[in-house]
């Protein structure tokens, strides 16, 4: 292997001390130095600023400056000043580190006196009644100040901002930072219509502010000459006509108001409140007003009222030739007829005062309902276990039995055994309603055989019927049963059964 050169080898070594002294190195490490040294140089120049804050009214302005005096800092702010602005410290006065400046600017104003021509100022007064002083004016108790159109004497506490050339552009714009206004009271007197005449001294422009600040007050209705609106004048003289309180009572309110009309119907004309047909008052149209009174409107409504009161319909039933026996039909539904009471009757404000009857009829009749009822007699046959047997009329009955000794009657009666039509009781012998069935018909009850209606009892009533036995063959009956009554057909028929 070749030799290689020693500074090949050096070159080479990763251990080679001089490497990182190289120029390029070098070039690097100057730059740091060289910022250092100009931050140094930069942080030495600030130094020599000094610092200062400037307020004027609602601006603040923070400065850093080489100014040596108050007003070189404001001139250098670009603050400009005009002859009755106040700074503090004084203009003059040797700018300190960390000053702050206030500049506290002279205020507009426009002051009117009386009827002179608007004056213009600057001022740094607070108050109206000071401004007047300054300029030589004396105000009296009974004179006004106004600032702004209030009572309140005090000026605004922040003027606007205006550089020394915008103050005539702000004359000529009117746009001056408050008005002040001075109103020199004159003399004037008042007189209530019976009372006593007061003389006073106003400011007052019309006659009703004099007459407010007087302590005089006027109701709507009252009468003062000449009119509240009227401008006021030096030596005027006031008369006030007083309106009567009254209260109204109408439609169901309270109205409280004054009046100067003289009686009750002028009232109501006042008001707009109009009478219709029978309304009446109280007082009466004609009475005269009182201080304090009270009119009350009756409001009077009469009204046709109608009761109406359903009639009950009866019940009729009509004999039908053509119909057959215990057979019936409706003819005719019922209807309920209708009964009407008219009564006129007033009201007063919305009571009920009078109730008189005009009218008691019967606008619709009761329609009866009505039932046809057969009276035609057919006879038929019926063939029976003893034979063929004739009969006219078919029942439907409830039937029990019963015989001697199970009739209720004591054995020691002499009419122990005895039927009603005298007969001793024995098989064959019934017990009938005689309005169902008339005594002596004979009749036939399947399962019994045929018997006679000989007897009645208490029990017996309606459609029921008590088969009679002998005691020695008594069967006891409860059931339902057709009972035929059979020929002849009598001559009086109960043509229709309950």
């Amino acid at each position: 292997m070749e030799a290689q050169p020693a500074s090949e080898s050096a070159r080479s070594s990763p251990w080679d001390p001089l490497r990182r002294f190289k120029p390029r190195h070098v070039r690097w490490l100057a730059i740091p130095i060289i910022l250092a040294a100009f931050s140094l140089l930069t942080v030495g120049y600030l130094n020599t600023f000094t610092p200062a804050t400037i307020v004027d009214g609602d601006q603040v302005i923070n400065l850093r400056t080489h100014q040596a005096t108050v007003e070189g800092a404001l001139r250098e702010a670009g603050v400009e000043l005009l002859p009755e602005d106040v700074v503090l410290p004084a203009r003059n006065a040797p700018l300190r580190r960390n000053e702050t400046i206030v500049v506290r600017r002279a205020r507009l104003v426009q002051l009117s006196v009386d009827d002179e021509a608007p004056r213009w100022i600057r001022t740094q007064r607070t108050r109206g009644s000071d401004v007047l002083a300054d300029l030589g004016y004396a105000v009296s108790v009974n004179d006004m100040i106004l600032v702004n159109g209030g009572f309140d004497d005090t000026l605004p506490t922040t003027p606007r901002p205006r550089p020394a050339q915008g103050a005539a552009a702000a004359i000529q714009a009117n746009l001056p930072d408050a008005h002040i206004k001075l109103r020199r009271a004159v003399p004037l007197t008042i007189q209530e219509v019976g009372g006593q005449l007061i003389a006073i001294k106003t400011s007052a422009t019309t006659v009703g502010e004099a007459l407010l600040q007087a302590g005089f007050m006027v109701y709507l209705a009252d009468k003062v000459t000449p009119g509240i609106e009227t401008p006021v004048q030096p030596n005027m003289q006031v008369t006030i006509k007083r309106a009567r309180p009254l209260t109204i009572w109408v439609d169901g309110r309270q109205v409280r108001t004054r009046t100067l009309r003289d009686t009750v119907a002028d009232v109501l004309a006042e008001m707009n409140i109009v009478l219709l047909e029978q309304d009446y008052t109280q007082p009466a149209l004609n009475e005269p007003i009182a201080a304090h009174a009270e009119i009350r409107v009756v409001r009077v409504k009469r009204d046709i009222q109608i009761e109406q009161e359903y009639l009950p319909f009866g019940t009729l039933w009509e004999p039908d030739a053509e119909l057959e026996l215990d057979t019936q039909i409706l003819a005719q539904d019922g209807a309920r007829g209708v009964r009407e009471k008219r009564s006129l009757v007033t009201f007063e404000d919305g009571l009920e005062v009078k109730r008189e009857l005009v009218a008691d009829l019967v606008v619709r009749p009761p329609q009866p309902r009505i039932y046809k009822y057969g009276t035609r007699v057919v006879v038929r046959t019926l063939d029976t276990p003893q034979g063929p047997v004739q009969y006219w009329r078919k029942v439907r009955m409830l039937a029990t039995s019963y015989s001697a000794s199970t009739a209720g009657v004591p054995r020691d009666k002499p009419w122990y055994g005895r039927t009603r039509c005298g007969q001793n009781m024995r098989f064959g012998i019934v017990a009938v309603d005689p309005r169902v069935v008339s005594l002596g018909t004979n009749v036939y009850v399947p399962g019994y055989g045929i018997g006679n209606a000989c007897d009645t009892g208490g029990a017996i009533i309606g459609k029921r019927i008590d088969l009679g036995y002998d005691d020695d063959n008594l069967k006891l009956w409860y059931r339902w049963v057709d009972v035929y009554l059979l020929t002849p057909v009598p001559n009086q028929i109960r043509y229709r059964l309950e």
